[in-house]
């Protein structure tokens, strides 16, 4: 399941794509894809949708950022070994945190 963002900046709609890659919207199934879309329970109803039966969306309309209304970005740094050996970097003890601004988060080609 691919859920996505469209639409002008700061109007953006909720999307899925179907299994032949075309944007379908969501927006009467969810208002938008973060918060309470993305709870299991809210997941488990997208993905029992019939896709096919959503709306196309017409024309190639801009990609916004993937999820919508980020109040925190919390990260967490070598995360898996693999990406530890990558940089040279010992696994470390304890988990790396970091965090990163919000507006880091952008849509597609950005």
């Amino acid at each position: 399941m691919k859920l996505l963002r469209y639409g002008p900046a700061g109007k953006e709609r909720p999307a899925i794509l179907d299994s032949n890659g075309k944007i379908r919207d969501l927006s009467a199934q969810v208002s938008d894809i973060g918060g309470e879309a993305l709870l299991p329970a809210s997941l488990d109803k997208l993905r029992h949708l019939d896709i096919n039966s959503l709306p196309l969306v017409d024309g190639n309309p801009r990609l916004g950022a993937c999820i919508g209304s980020v109040g925190k970005f919390i990260c967490i740094g070598l995360n898996y070994a693999d990406h530890a050996a990558e940089t040279g970097a010992e696994i470390p003890k304890e988990p790396v945190i970091f965090s990163k601004w919000t507006s880091s988060i952008v849509g597609a080609k950005r």
